[in-house]
């Protein structure tokens, strides 16, 4: 899951980008609302997390426009404007949660999985498919009632595709959400994953949708 994390203190973005990461999710920086908002139209997102203080473009202005795209990922408002009538004025823009400054670390990361769960058709926070589970809030995945150790890589694949079930998924997909932009991509390595993923799950829980790329069925 790729997401698109953007605040103009540079510090505290860095601080936040680590955190993601950390959690399992691919992260980057956007610091001035002109780049976050072509960024935010031109590539795909799973989920954004938006001050509204920005340069140049501020950020209710860039929530606009990217539901003016629309652009439909969970867009979270992280910002030091904490007044009722500002933080009902950004869910009306098209927000999908607010979170006030200072935050934990921890809280942020719980409502953007909460948000991505549901904006792909998830509300518990373990995916279940079949004999197949994956657990969002400690990224464990058990096939059968045994634990799967899979590579970081690994589960961004296995995860994508789990909270995207029945979506026929190219390689070139999950290239965009596994991968940083300035990351070396190379689509032939999603082959190498799902052999691997494969493996370790069995080979008829994911399934190959022949020229198209790769689906693991809901039921």
């Amino acid at each position: 899951m790729k997401i698109l994390v953007v605040e103009d203190e540079l510090a505290l973005g860095e601080q936040i980008v680590e955190g993601l990461e950390h959690s399992g999710w691919v992260a980057e920086l956007s610091s001035d609302g002109i780049d976050a908002l072509y960024r935010a139209t031109s590539e795909p997102w799973d989920g954004i997390i938006l001050d509204l203080g920005l340069p140049k473009l501020d950020g209710l202005t860039v929530l606009k426009g990217i539901r003016d795209e629309n652009v439909t990922c969970p867009v979270i408002i992280l910002s030091a404007r904490n007044e009722l009538t500002q933080r009902v004025e950004g869910l009306n823009a098209g927000a999908d949660d607010y979170l006030t400054k200072p935050f934990q670390m921890i809280e942020l990361v719980a409502r953007l999985r909460a948000q991505v769960r549901r904006s792909t058709g998830n509300a518990s926070p373990v995916i279940q498919i079949g004999g197949l589970s994956l657990d969002t809030r400690t990224s464990k995945v058990m096939h059968n009632g045994e634990s799967i150790d899979l590579t970081a890589l690994e589960f961004k694949v296995l995860s994508y595709m789990m909270h995207n079930a029945d979506k026929v998924i190219s390689r070139t997909e999950l290239v965009e959400h596994i991968y940083k932009q300035d990351f070396d991509r190379d689509s032939n390595t999603i082959e190498v994953f799902i052999g691997r993923i494969r493996r370790k799950i069995g080979g008829d829980v994911i399934k190959t949708v022949r020229g198209l790329g790769y689906r693991i069925n809901a039921d």
